[in-house]
């Protein structure tokens, strides 16, 4: 039960919460939060972006009154941001009333508890570039140990991946062999991953993307629909393509959630495998449990 976990947690240590899509985590920082006080905080790299909320699955409004909520919806939808962004600005919130840092982007846990490599910028003629690239072309010109590391199946990685090599001479593997001590050692924080199995997470993910369909989603992307743009990190939230196919008539809602569902499916898919390969050493809560 909920309950029982909440009063098995550290009240002196920041509580770190990493689950796939549609595991329940979010709910369980909220419990927490009103139970035991701290703020909430995003870990999420769609759910920084303004123009999403329904379609990023952020906090409701109601909900973000019932606790501190931060770094959720305050960076533009054209603005970049990366990992080495939401480090910084989680920094400050380390300190000061107890975070609980909650979400499903691996690589900002990765960053907080293992260090993040001070890797220059690039130059946006370069990333302008790598976004007109095919995916194997760019896979085609990593470094053997950097393509090990990284998740061969996500396009945004390998884009960084190639970006990084590309910008500097050495590979994105090099830069992570330099990293800096991390701002949260092993011991500092309590960390959690919710355990969701594949027969009792599908269905969630094909009820809840319906539920968006027909919750705000579909306003959330006709306000979006002439600024859209693929390339942008913003505009690959899953579901968005789906949801201005729905607008411009290209798709009806039954495949508009087929689609993302399947998309969802796959996406929390490699969000287990990562968990598992990274986070072995957590305290893994099964989702099930939590009811």
């Amino acid at each position: 039960m909920i309950r029982d976990v909440i009063a098995s947690l550290p009240s002196d240590l920041p509580i770190l919460i990493a689950g796939p899509t549609a595991s329940g985590k979010s709910a369980l920082a909220l419990a927490i939060a009103e139970a035991h006080g701290g703020i909430i905080v995003n870990a999420d790299a769609s759910q920084v972006y303004d123009c999403w909320r329904v379609l990023s699955a952020r906090p409701s409004a109601q909900e973000e009154s019932r606790a501190p909520h931060k770094l959720y919806g305050h960076v533009p939808y054209n603005a970049p941001y990366s990992t080495g962004h939401w480090l910084r600005e989680v920094t400050p919130l380390l300190s000061g009333e107890r975070p609980i840092i909650v979400g499903g982007t691996g690589l900002y846990f990765a960053a907080l508890t293992h260090g993040l490599a001070d890797i220059p910028a690039t130059p946006p003629d370069l990333r302008k570039l790598a976004d007109g690239m095919e995916t194997d072309t760019m896979l085609a010109d990593l470094d053997p140990e950097t393509l090990r590391r990284i998740d061969t199946a996500n396009r945004a990685r390998i884009q960084r991946a190639w970006e990084v090599q590309t910008s500097t001479g050495r590979g994105l593997s090099h830069w992570q062999d330099s990293t800096a001590p991390p701002l949260l050692k092993a011991g500092a924080y309590s960390g959690i991953v919710m355990d969701s199995p594949k027969e009792w997470l599908t269905p969630r993910i094909a009820t809840r993307f319906d539920e968006m369909l027909r919750g705000g989603a579909l306003e959330e992307a006709r306000i979006m629909q002439d600024r859209f743009d693929p390339a942008l990190p913003s505009c690959r939230a899953i579901g968005v393509t789906e949801a201005m196919a729905v607008l411009r008539g290209e798709m009806d809602h039954g495949a508009a959630v087929e689609s993302a569902t399947i998309a969802t499916r796959q996406y929390a898919k490699r969000q287990r495998t990562w968990f598992r390969a990274r986070m072995a050493n957590w305290r893994w809560i099964a989702s099930t449990d939590l009811a």
